[in-house]
């Protein structure tokens, strides 16, 4: 059986077939499009960052920047101090430090002081009783008699013995316990003399049924640790005592930073519980071994306008001045960060349709030490000859750009 399709149908076919294809072509030619189009807006998306910030500019009119009080001059150099920050507390050195313990097992028969009271070197600030004490005070007696009966004896045999009247033998026995004897005795005057009893009056027959605890040092006292009535053992820690009269900073200053410190430098600090404190120090004393947790050295620093109640254990943070380095730089105010990026803003004075204005770009910086209000500046590159920079208020400038207002600030 024979097909035959006519010239007319067989035309159409082949217009419909060509339409088809140049659609499909079509189709795949926008696809492309599209993408090239999107690729090349996601381009200028990634490229806008900070780059984009330093290519935008604002306009403000004399009148508005009058009204911001903008301050534009050039660049200036500073002599910036550098500095080490610190932390660290109040202490006072181990010799205006005192732990009080007792020498000997005994009661608290008496407490004569309470934490803050200021105590005298040599001040009574308890007593102690217990029957050992007077047993020793009687032994010392017996002793002392004893002793006293031994030099005579000692002395007798020593004339018999020069005059070949008495045996060398007796002689020697007697010398023998007289000088026992005296070392006794000069053992518990030892002992006596450190529980503050008077030994004339011992010798004499008085017995002190209670002994004087008494301080150390001149100072405070910092701790109360005994209740009357109660018994404490030998080395008991009863009072402590603190002579805040030299009280000083010790700060810890981190390894990094170690090498900048030195004697003689000034310290700023400040007190974390009196947070108006404003107090300076002079370093006196640099540590030469690092402590592990943090990795760090102890700086000791003498306390030169002390003001109101400073106490040992006090928390502060400093600021060493290490160095003065003359940079250049700008009031603190005149930088701005955004994403992570320092910027400042260059100024030109400009006449736009006979109006006077203002145009502010951004310019990223790199910023080093801050001292007093003003922080250093390191250009990225050089600013033209003549070229102005704001000195303040750069934090309201980047908000007019943020509204947009990257034409006319009108």
């Amino acid at each position: 059986m024979n097909f035959y399709i006519k010239p007319t149908f067989y035309a159409a076919l082949v217009i419909f077939s060509l339409s088809s294809c140049k659609e499909e072509k079509t189709a795949e030619s926008g696809h492309e499009e599209h993408n090239e189009t999107a690729s090349a807006e996601n381009g200028g998306e990634h490229q806008e960052g900070n780059a984009g910030l330093e290519s935008k500019k604002l306009h403000l009119s004399q009148q508005k920047f009058e009204a911001m009080e903008l301050k534009v001059d050039s660049l200036p150099t500073k002599s910036l101090t550098g500095l080490v920050e610190a932390n660290g507390q109040l202490e006072v050195p181990p010799q205006n430090e005192a732990a009080i313990t007792a020498i000997i097992g005994a009661n608290v028969t008496s407490i004569k002081v309470i934490e803050g009271d200021k105590v005298s070197r040599g001040s009574v600030v308890g007593y102690l009783s217990h029957p050992d004490l007077v047993k020793l005070q009687t032994d010392y007696t017996s002793a002392y008699n004893r002793m006293n009966f031994l030099e005579k004896e000692y002395n007798r045999q020593k004339r018999l013995y020069e005059a070949e009247v008495a045996s060398g033998r007796k002689f020697q026995e007697t010398e023998s316990d007289y000088n026992s004897m005296k070392g006794m005795v000069n053992g518990l005057e030892s002992q006596l003399q450190l529980l503050r009893l008077n030994l004339d009056q011992l010798r004499n027959g008085k017995v002190y049924n209670q002994v004087p605890v008494v301080s150390p040092i001149n100072g405070y006292v910092e701790k109360v640790n005994i209740k009357v009535g109660q018994f404490v053992q030998q080395q008991t820690e009863m009072f402590e005592i603190v002579n805040t009269e030299h009280i000083h900073a010790d700060l810890m200053v981190y390894e990094k930073d170690v090498s900048k410190v030195k004697e003689g430098q000034t310290v700023e600090f400040n007190i974390e519980s009196l947070p108006e404190s404003d107090l300076s120090a002079k370093i006196y004393s640099v540590g030469k071994t690092f402590e592990q947790n943090p990795k760090a050295v102890h700086v000791h620093a003498e306390i030169e306008n002390r003001e109101g109640n400073l106490f040992p254990g006090m928390y502060l943070t400093a600021k060493i001045a290490t160095s003065k380095n003359k940079v250049t730089a700008l009031p603190e105010e005149a930088v701005i960060t955004e994403d992570g990026e320092p910027y400042i803003f260059t100024a030109k004075n400009v006449t736009e349709n006979d109006e006077e204005e203002w145009a502010l770009s951004p310019l990223k910086v790199v910023t080093g030490q801050a001292d007093d209000g003003w922080i250093e500046i390191k250009l990225l590159q050089p600013l033209g000859k003549g070229q102005m920079v704001v000195w303040n208020k750069a934090y309201y400038l980047i908000s007019e750009m943020k509204k947009g207002e990257t034409e006319h600030g009108h």
